[in-house]
């Protein structure tokens, strides 16, 4: 006889339509039928499951859309206009003493480093060699959309009621300039309940671990019923089967899908991010201390312009400034505002302090560097370094 899946209109068992199987009460003995593959159900919901929702045609399932680009503005956007002038101002260069400080400071956090040269060697020449940086910051915010659904617990269906507002017609929080966020909202008038995809609507599904039988193989004496000889397997009294722990022998376990609710929620979901588009610029200096060094430090800032949008920097006295700031300007434009919404831009003009020390330990000429306003050291060939191991 062809064998046939009985699931219960409860959905608190599965089990398999065979005459030899008969349920035993708690406790006692009974022959069990060998567990079959179960089905457990569609892993994806059907497309058939999402509703056509009036200018959400083009919205997926199982993932974030592509990006919306935003709609033209309904009124003149503001015109940038040229930022304040620059003032005249250098950094004046730092003391022997704090050279010598931050050298001494920066040995002692080396495990391998003596501190003599630090502390004795003799400084003989300090230069400055101070340079810009310039960034530039473009704060956008891009919406995205998506077909979701959740265990419906009661929440409002509100689907074809009216139709839905645009994806940019939807309040979102006020954001933070120029830092980082995310918002995730329900789009009005998209909600309707559907039977579970994944349980068929029964709340339950076949457990995994034992297809739905609700017992297993025991694993002590491997299904035989006994351990040496005639010795009756103490662990499943002779059976040859265990209930299965995962499901406490009922053959089924709750669908994580719905939660056991049988009904699930779908709508489509809304993605609002907030990105702060940063780059940045520094100038070329002849010290010899590599410039991605100078991206772990900060500088005095010389300038800051924040506006809508930004006019490239002007009248500054390095042109590589002023090259890189109309260079960045015209890329953020060109690039954001196809899949996102400027919503503010900031450039400012550092002034980072770079001194070269040059000084003579046991005879010999040595150098290292001082920079930033932190007073960071490099010093990549330190007189005074042994090799350490740890045993």
């Amino acid at each position: 006889m062809e064998r046939q899946p009985i699931f219960s209109s409860g959905g608190a068992h599965y089990g398999i339509a065979n005459p030899g199987y008969v349920p035993a009460a708690e406790g006692a003995a009974a022959m069990f039928a060998p567990p079959v593959a179960a089905s457990q159900g569609p892993s994806a919901p059907p497309a058939s499951m999402f509703d056509n929702m009036p200018g959400y045609e083009g919205t997926v399932v199982g993932g974030e859309g592509g990006f919306l680009p935003p709609p033209m503005p309904a009124y003149p956007v503001p015109q940038p206009h040229p930022g304040p002038e620059q003032p005249h101002w250098n950094i004046p260069s730092i003391s022997e003493d704090t050279a010598r400080d931050a050298f001494v400071l920066y040995a002692s956090s080396k495990c391998c480093y003596s501190s003599s040269p630090a502390k004795d060697g003799v400084i003989t020449a300090m230069e400055a060699f101070n340079t810009y940086r310039y960034r530039l910051e473009t704060f956008t915010e891009s919406r995205s959309t998506e077909w979701r659904h959740e265990p419906y617990n009661g929440q409002p269906v509100d689907a074809y009621s009216q139709q839905p507002p645009g994806p940019w017609d939807i309040p979102a929080q006020t954001p933070t300039f120029f830092v980082d966020g995310k918002q995730n909202i329900k789009v009005p008038y998209t909600s309707s309940v559907k039977p579970c995809h994944s349980c068929v609507g029964i709340g339950r599904k076949p457990c995994k671990h034992c297809a739905g039988a609700g017992n297993k193989v025991c694993w002590v004496c491997n299904g035989s019923g006994y351990r040496h000889g005639s010795d009756q397997c103490h662990h499943c009294n002779g059976r040859g089967r265990e209930n299965c722990n995962f499901c406490h022998g009922q053959g089924s376990s709750q669908c994580e899908e719905c939660k056991g609710k049988q009904q699930l929620l779908v709508y489509i979901n809304l993605t609002v991010k907030w990105t702060n588009n940063s780059d940045a610029y520094v100038v070329e200096q002849s010290s010899g201390l590599k410039v991605e060094n100078l991206s772990k430090v900060s500088g005095k800032e010389l300038f800051r312009d924040t506006q809508y949008m930004v006019y490239p920097v002007m009248g500054f006295p390095d042109p590589a400034v002023m090259q890189a700031s109309q260079r960045f300007v015209t890329d953020h434009q060109g690039k954001y505002c196809k899949t996102s919404r400027i919503l503010q831009q900031r450039q400012t003009i550092e002034l980072i302090p770079v001194t070269k020390v040059t000084y003579t330990w046991k005879g010999n000429s040595h150098l290292y560097f001082v920079y930033g306003n932190e007073f960071k050291v490099n010093a990549d060939n330190y007189p005074a370094t042994c090799c350490c191991t740890i045993m």
